[in-house]
């Protein structure tokens, strides 16, 4: 009798190793190889001659599945394809399960077949908080099993348009002498998870852990896989969750989805702008509002800054929802090029709301605030800064204007503040231009330099 060959995989990247160690070489973690059993090759039969077709032949692709909240569907690009894959990742507690029982009460309600699978919670945990929730539907399927081919079983008979894991580290496939949630077992449960899609042709769900690093647990292989990787994310204190695509067969990665957390469940964040920018009465030094573009939509949020002596060698320079990176180069360009002095400062920046912000367009207005903060004077509260800042300190302009003009002057917003070489095509929409130069200029022009 042939003996078992055996290696180590690490549960981060899946990097095989025919020795233990105590690092992966691949991805440079700790404590991650855990032994796999090799299983031997089958021996196939027979298989049908697999035949090209030309592409006109083709017939077109079945309509999207609408799952019918709003944010859930721009995030996916119009709704869930038959067929496809999609692995929804996030910090335990932050919703994941929430999002997809509300989603698939919602399917259910307009008249789609929908099965959830539950490896972590029985039929009588996932019905109370359905019930709780208020989205208890007779029309959903439960089947809690972490079998592979158990669930692969039940689903060909009931021939679900939705499937929903909760979650993939749970489910196991018999053949494989791996614990649950190895690389070996998460490969193929994935594997066959995205064959069964393609034969029932549904829509399927998973659900994925993810690491202390925030990134979803397992060989990278996995997100290759699938067919839409979805990250849902927020502080575990704050009601506000964000969710986002990581990658998108089938739609923009660029969109995400907004909620809020409540007793009763997620409820979508309708107009994201208010909620972002902080109602204020009288303007307060350290504080500017720009609009950002999130995919499509652009947003209003307030950038605050709070500038204090420092009793360091080394000032600190904090950033809460935008690249510290960033903080630092626009620190620098404050202090060279329009001689606002911070060496001696501690500089904290923040975006209200709990949004992370990468678009350059936040430059000015991150500026803006720190001198306002700098020098404890307000700006305008009905102003909005926008604009790249370069490091000789140059006011450079931004992509999408025009939609950045409309939602600000839907909030009531009565000037803009950016780049004198922008070119508008569509107006003003009622706002005046107040055009920049450069960093400097735009101090002296608001009165803060």
């Amino acid at each position: 009798m042939k003996a078992e060959r055996t290696h180590y995989a690490c549960e981060e990247c899946g990097e095989a190793s025919v020795q233990w160690l105590g690092r992966c070489p691949a991805c440079g973690s700790f404590g991650t190889m855990r032994e796999e059993k090799k299983e031997p090759a089958m021996s196939g039969g027979s298989r049908p001659k697999a035949e090209p077709l030309p592409m006109g032949s083709i017939a077109e692709e079945k309509p999207r599945i609408t799952v019918g909240i709003g944010e859930f569907d721009r995030v996916l690009g119009g709704g869930a394809v038959p067929g496809s894959l999609v692995l929804l990742g996030g910090e335990p507690g932050i919703g994941k399960s929430t999002l997809l029982l509300q989603a698939a009460s919602s399917l259910a309600a307009r008249g789609a077949k929908v099965m959830i699978v539950s490896g972590e919670e029985s039929a009588a945990q996932i019905t109370s908080r359905a019930r709780r929730m208020g989205v208890l539907n007779p029309g959903l399927y439960l089947l809690c099993e972490t079998d592979v081919e158990a669930v692969a079983e039940a689903a060909r008979e009931l021939a679900p348009q939705v499937l929903v894991v909760d979650s993939i580290q749970t489910m196991r496939v018999s053949d494989l002498d791996s614990p649950p949630g190895g690389v070996n077992q998460l490969r193929e449960c994935v594997y066959r998870m995205q064959a069964l899609a393609k034969e029932v042709d549904c829509a399927a769900f998973l659900v994925g852990h993810v690491t202390k690093e925030g990134i979803l647990a397992g060989p990278r292989m996995v997100e290759h896989m699938v067919d839409c990787v979805l990250y849902f994310e927020g502080e575990r204190f704050d009601s506000l969750r964000i969710l986002r695509a990581a990658k998108n067969r089938f739609g923009s990665v660029s969109e995400l989805g907004i909620f809020e957390m409540t007793d009763a469940g997620l409820v979508e964040v309708e107009d994201p702008s208010h909620y972002f920018l902080g109602a204020r009465e009288e303007p307060v030094s350290g504080t500017a509002a720009v609009v950002v573009m999130e995919g499509r939509r652009p947003l209003v949020v307030e950038v605050q800054a709070l500038v204090v002596p420092s009793r360091l060698p080394s000032p600190k320079r904090v950033s809460t929802g935008m690249d510290h990176r960033r903080l630092a180069i626009d620190v620098a360009v404050l202090e060279r090029k329009a001689r606002v002095r911070l060496a001696d400062r501690d500089v904290y920046v923040g975006i209200s709301g709990g949004l992370k912000v990468s678009e350059p367009a936040l430059d000015l207005g991150v500026c803006m605030a720190i001198a306002s903060s700098r020098q404890e004077k307000t700006l305008p509260s009905e102003t909005v800064f926008l604009g790249e800042v370069s490091l000789t300190g140059e006011v450079r302009p931004v992509s999408r204007v025009e939609e950045r003009l409309r939602e600000a002057a839907r909030l009531g917003f009565r000037s803009l503040a950016l780049s004198d070489r922008a070119r508008l095509r569509y107006g003003l929409h009622g706002l005046k231009l107040v055009g920049v130069g450069d960093v400097r200029g735009a101090l002296a022009a608001f009165g803060i330099a």
